[in-house]
């Protein structure tokens, strides 16, 4: 029985057929299939039913499988060892970004991150926060930058920073003349929000479901960006909430329509998470550092509520 093997079956496990397995594997469909084809003769069993399409996995196999898992990962922590004895911090490392922090975060520690650690070979992916958790789960990210708490017993969270909520609020609004907003100024029918399957619209409606004006559930729009719910904010449509950092990019003309909470602000922990194995846990360190300290220069907020983006069922 060899590491590779059980990297093959991992490959198999995930893709269901042999030859996507291999080209992700990056070796031919035959040597693959000869590799698993060897383990399973020596362990006696099957592990996969192949006369199935797509093909699937005995329940011996799914027991084998979940036990190649952590051999695999511990095999990988052999190197980590090596290069934290070393002080080394370099190779590759993927991290996931959810969407709503993507386009403000990235800019503020990426140029610093990649100067400090010239050695680390970062590759980037926005992913909203589900697909983020199966992929760290799974293996195929190294960590990730996502709205927290999310109470899964396999993550770690590691917070970054807290960033308040911000109401942007047009002049037709009802609210135009409110100074400070206060959670319960907040009715859900008349807050623009994201669409489905970002956690930032789930902490707004978590955050609304706890005012008195709730009402009913009735979205008449949802958007996949906050610029266009600005943009119709602006057309009359209604008024909705900014994560504070998206703020710092409207024009002038925009910013006038921004209105803070009352002490304590609303806010999202921002948190950067990996699995418990803690593989490439220096580099995950290092990112941790980078990005606080660049961060905390934007954010000084200390009286703050966090708000949860886990789905409350409404």
């Amino acid at each position: 029985m060899t590491i590779t093997q059980l990297q093959y079956v991992l490959a198999v496990a995930e893709y269901r057929n042999f030859t996507l397995a291999a080209q992700k594997s990056f070796v031919t469909q035959p040597t693959l299939s000869m590799q698993v084809q060897k383990l399973e003769d020596e362990l006696d069993v099957l592990i996969f039913d192949r006369g199935k399409k797509p093909i699937s996995i005995t329940e011996v196999g799914k027991k084998i499988v979940d036990q190649a898992k952590n051999i695999v990962a511990e095999a990988e922590r052999i190197k980590d060892i090596v290069d934290q004895d070393k002080g080394f911090i370099g190779g590759d490392f993927t991290l996931g970004i959810i969407p709503t922090v993507m386009p403000t975060l990235l800019p503020m520690f990426l140029p610093t991150f990649v100067k400090r650690y010239p050695k680390v070979n970062l590759i980037i992916k926005e992913q909203p926060t589900e697909t983020l958790i199966r992929n760290i789960h799974d293996g195929h990210l190294d960590a990730a930058i996502a709205a927290t708490p999310l109470e899964i017993e396999y993550i770690k969270e590691k917070p970054l920073y807290y960033e308040p909520f911000v109401g942007y609020v047009p002049n037709s609004h009802r609210l135009a003349g409110t100074k400070e907003l206060s959670v319960e100024d907040l009715n859900i029918e008349d807050v623009l929000l994201l669409q489905d399957g970002h956690c930032f619209r789930d902490g707004v409606i978590n955050l609304c479901q706890s005012s008195r004006n709730n009402i009913t559930e009735h979205f008449q729009i949802e958007s996949g960006s906050f610029e266009t719910l600005v943009n119709l904010s602006n057309e009359g449509m209604g008024m909705t909430l900014l994560p504070y950092l998206n703020t710092l990019e409207l024009d002038t003309k925009k910013k006038q329509n921004l209105k803070h909470f009352k002490n304590p602000a609303p806010a999202r922990e921002i948190s950067l998470i990996h699995h418990k194995s803690e593989l490439k846990i220096q580099i995950t360190e290092a990112l941790k550092d980078v990005i606080s300290g660049i961060v905390r220069g934007a954010i000084a907020f200390q009286d703050v509520k966090i708000i949860s983006p886990l789905n409350k069922g409404q």
